[in-house]
């Protein structure tokens, strides 16, 4: 029987069918302008642009362009490409243009579709960005998509790691701008960075088409993009706890795989605490419960974390002397990409691999917050229905699935569920042989490096020929790809999502050219061979057609049905057959995880023989509510992440916006002035309080202050002995003396001088006092968690305190400022000449002295521990601001300006830097 919901369905449709039939009026409006616009020559195709955007400034909406700009693109494309857009691209197009997330399956063409709203919005003349998830993508797209914006009068951009400004500043120039992700958040943090308007990079955010974009707007969004400076190195310490982790056994941890945490327990606390102590990394008397401790227990955590969590060839790869991160999603690896809060360099001290110095955080944004800058927002990809509330909720965007242009008629089979990996694994090497042997090209999905070269040793010792696919054979992706669709090809892949490339049956033909040409050299004919290769494809692609089409065998279930889906989208393309089938086992992780007990001891009842598999539609369902509780669960951690964000995100913006508005400025006098006159008034406000008596007044404070900041002394006391007088007078007067300070700076040199001063200063300030914050929040946000012991809301306890710490921010803005404007001492060139030579004798001077006083001394015949003892006379301090080297007694130089230089110091001797505190005391700090 039927429910409601059904029978409504039935007759009125589900509202994604409601919104694809709303906008079949507009396809069959575009429909009839083809054979206007196929009647155009080329020029009067670039002369529409010219029409439609002189429109445009007159008042016509891009809404009422629509139909004639999607005409005119798909003309375009027809011309250049030889692609004439569907129907179904023109819908996804339109879904685009309103601001949605168009679902369309692999191989229905999204990158031409992309083309149309690119166009119709590029017309306003703001720049439209097409983001793409690594540089390959955005140069391939780029470049043939550019054929088409080219035919319709429109510059193309590319914006991809490694590449000049200068090359970035035009192509974000560019109407259309192909970009990563990653390189358009560090390009907008970098742009916040700058000092004046001519080095800003990206003009406007004005419409973003994300593609891809359930892997960029949630699998990459749980990281922020960071850009970090180093700070100091802290090898030693790493190595020295890395080396006690190993001695643990499983009663000093808990490690929860589901939630992926660790946690020490009370016996590993205290056996911990008794080897740091006897390392010497925990001085006598002191214990992990101490304030001063809370750095070494950070380190500790990051390493059990580090051996526990992260594993070798899933996680990570080491290659040469780093460690590379690979994407758990798409199996590729994240060079340059590193782990935040030493973690990164708790995972090279297990390697063993050169330990790279921790960074603090000079500027970050999430991608949530980044993307949310655009005026309008949309996205393509294959599967993004599953994350359709995540979309919606943090984005503001709604998903649309859009129809294929030719029915599927993909074999989507019930999953085979074996009792142990060997089984599985038995099973998967038979039915890859049988598929092989009938012809039939064969993907297998893998979930990571080491499973799928455990399976390539399988399939070689029963001699089937076969490629890998993962983060070691990064480069040889595109090839293997191209060939994938040929009979009887298997193909080995660690996970397939975000890879842009369609694997065609029978070959890929423009691939297979190119190796040709390359094979025959200079006396290569490129027709014949093109004829030739058509011809082999187009046999071999029958061949697969009447084997069944691609085969997708995947290993085991993700924790997100989406990358599942991702992976069986892969067949089945354009109408073509196909086939997928999951083989698990009650050992793989999602099964073991969410409880695979009770349904071993059922099979065992039961009966179930070796190698035999249970299949049946229940436990598809099972596994997917399974993989939907994990999904609702790490939506749960970006939400309550994005929550934390955005109250760092609304100081962000005003900080940002604040240094735009002083690069636009070209007077910045009024809000020195005004920042100033805000100065005096808290600092009366501090010496002389409200509504108090004269004799309680601060005076000498008050002019010690005043003179602190300003440099000058002014009769304050004379002004508090005067009848009548009260602070109000006091303020006043202060300000006109303060005013008149400036005023006669300003005068000797320069108004002009002055202003670029001005401009410089609060930069500077705005810029370091920013960086101190961001720093001071994480630390805020990593101990907040704790109040949630006493009953306190962690989130509105990080929100008042967050909000107090910007408002000391601001208040030391504006000291920091009005002091350093009130001491500035401009030099002309002929002074600054003098003081760089002088700088440079003093320097000379002091290293013959060095010198001279060094080869005096005898040097011992092997380094000592002892205490190197300061050369009579000598002034570390001035020794260090001239950088100079300061000889130890074993003969090594020591830089005081490069720890790398100070590989003798004991934790006791005297630190090289020349503070004349003990070592362990300053830079040997933990």
């Amino acid at each position: 029987m039927l429910g409601l919901g059904s029978i409504a369905k039935k007759v009125f449709g589900t509202p994604n069918d409601r919104k694809v039939k709303s906008v079949r009026p507009l396809v069959e409006k575009i429909n009839a302008l083809e054979p206007e616009f196929t009647a155009l020559t080329d020029q009067q195709i670039i002369d529409k642009t010219a029409e439609f955007r002189e429109r445009h400034e007159k008042g016509e909406t891009l809404d009422q362009l629509l139909p004639e700009a999607f005409a005119n693109a798909r003309e375009a494309a027809r011309r250049t490409l030889g692609l004439r857009p569907f129907d179904v691209q023109l819908m996804g197009g339109i879904f685009l243009h309103q601001g949605n997330i168009s679902e369309m399956k692999t191989g229905e063409g999204k990158t031409l579709m992309a083309t149309l709203p690119v166009y119709l919005n590029a017309l306003a003349g703001r720049g439209v960005h097409v983001v793409t998830v690594n540089d390959y993508l955005a140069r391939r797209d780029a470049e043939w998509m550019g054929l088409v914006y080219q035919a319709l009068g429109m510059s193309t951009g590319i914006v991809v790691p490694g590449m000049a400004e200068e090359e970035k500043k035009v192509a974000y120039a560019a109407d259309v701008t192909y970009a990563t992700n990653n390189e358009l958040g560090f390009d907008y943090l970098r742009d916040n960075m700058k000092s004046s308007l001519d080095q800003v990079l990206q003009r406007d955010h004005f419409f973003a088409i994300v593609d891809e974009v359930d892997s960029i707007l949630i699998d990459e969004a749980r990281t922020p993009l960071i850009i970090s400076g180093p700070s100091q190195d802290r090898s030693e310490l790493y190595m020295t706890i890395d080396r006690l982790i190993p001695e643990l056994t499983p009663e000093h941890y808990e490690f929860d795989e589901k939630q992926r945490s660790t946690t020490f327990t009370e016996e590993g606390n205290e056996y911990l605490e008794k080897r740091l102590l006897e390392s010497g990394i925990l001085e006598e008397g002191a214990t992990l419960y101490d304030p001063e401790s809370t750095n070494i227990v950070h380190h500790v955590n990051q390493a059990l974390r580090a051996h526990v969590m992260f594993k070798r060839d899933k996680d990570y790869i080491v290659r040469g002397k780093d460690i590379v991160l690979i994407d758990e999603f798409t199996g590729r690896m994240m060079a340059g990409r590193r782990l935040s809060e030493g973690l990164h360099q708790a995972i090279e001290a297990k390697e063993g691999v050169p330990i790279q110095p921790e960074n603090v955080t000079l500027a970050s944004v999430t991608f949530q917050n980044y993307f949310r800058l655009y005026d309008k927002l949309s996205g393509m990809t294959g599967t993004a229905a599953t994350e359709a509330d995540e979309f919606a909720e943090i984005y503001g965007l709604g998903v649309v699935e859009v129809p294929t242009n030719k029915p599927i008629i993909r074999d989507d089979q019930d999953d085979q569920v074996f009792r142990t990996a060997r089984e599985k694994y038995e099973a998967i090497v038979e039915e890859i042989k049988r598929a092989h042997e009938a012809g039939q090209p064969i993907l297998v999905g893998t979930t990571s490096i080491e499973k799928s070269e455990l399976l390539s040793d399988m399939l070689k010792s029963k001699n089937v020929p076969h490629n890998v696919l993962n983060a070691r054979y990064h480069e040889q992706e595109a090839k293997i790809i191209a060939n994938a669709g040929v009979p009887g090809a298997v193909t080995i892949a660690t996970n397939m999502a975000g890879r842009g490339t369609d694997i065609q049956l029978g070959g890929n033909v423009e691939a297979r050219v190119i190796e040709a040409l390359e094979a025959e050299g200079d006396d290569a004919d490129p027709v014949a061979i093109r004829t030739r290769v058509q011809e082999e494809v187009a046999e071999a692609k029958q061949k697969a057609l009447d084997a069944g089409g691609l085969y997708v065998l995947a290993t085991e279930r993700h924790e997100s049905r989406r990358i599942d889906n991702q992976l069986r989208g892969r067949s089945g393309r354009q109408g073509d057959p196909g086939r997928t089938n999951f083989y698990l086992s009650l050992e793989d992780d999602l099964m073991r995880i969410f409880g695979s007990d009770r349904l071993d001891s059922m099979l065992s009842r039961l009966g179930m023989k070796e190698g035999e598999a249970i299949i049946h539609p229940w436990v598809n369902k099972a596994l997917e509510k399974a993989q939907g509780k994990v999904e609702a669960r790490n939506f749960d951690i970006r939400k309550n992440l994005l929550k934390f964000d955005d109250v760092m995100n609304d100081q962000r913006k005003a900080i940002f916006a604040q240094r735009r508005e002083i690069m636009e400025a070209e007077d910045l006098s009024e809000i020195t002035r005004d920042m100033r006159h805000q100065v005096i008034e808290d600092v009366i406000s501090e010496h002389i309080p409200p509504r108090a008596y004269a004799e309680q007044w601060d005076i000498e404070g008050l002019s010690a202050e005043v003179k602190r900041v300003f440099g000058t002394e002014l009769p304050l006391q004379e002004w508090a002995d005067e009848e009548g007088v009260d602070d109000e007078a006091i303020r006043e007067r202060l300000q006109s003396e303060t005013d008149k300070l400036m005023a006669a700076k300003a005068a000797r040199y320069g108004s002009e001088t002055m202003r670029t001063v001005e401009k410089q200063v609060l930069l500077q300030v705005i810029d370091q006092n920013w960086r101190e914050h961001l720093v001071t929040l994480d630390h805020l946000r990593s101990v907040v968690g704790f109040r949630g012991y006493a009953q306190r809301d962690p989130l509105n306890e990080y929100k008042t305190e967050a909000f107090q710490l910007f408002e000391t921010l601001l208040n030391k803005l504006r000291a920091e400022v009005t002091r350093m404007l009130a001491h500035v001492q401009i030099m002309t060139p002929e002074q600054q000449q003098a003081m760089v030579e002088e700088m440079q004798a003093r320097a000379k001077a002091e290293a013959a002295r060095l010198d001279a006083s060094h080869a005096e001394a005898p040097a011992p015949a092997e380094p000592t521990s002892e205490t190197p003892q300061p050369q009579q006379g000598a002034d570390p301090f001035a020794a260090q601001e001239a950088g100079k080297v300061v000889p130890l007694p074993s003969g090594s130089r020591v830089d005081p300006d490069d720890p790398s230089t100070w590989v003798h110091c004991g934790r006791n001797e005297p630190c090289p830097c020349g503070s004349g505190k003990k070592y362990k005391h300053c830079h040997g700090r933990v």
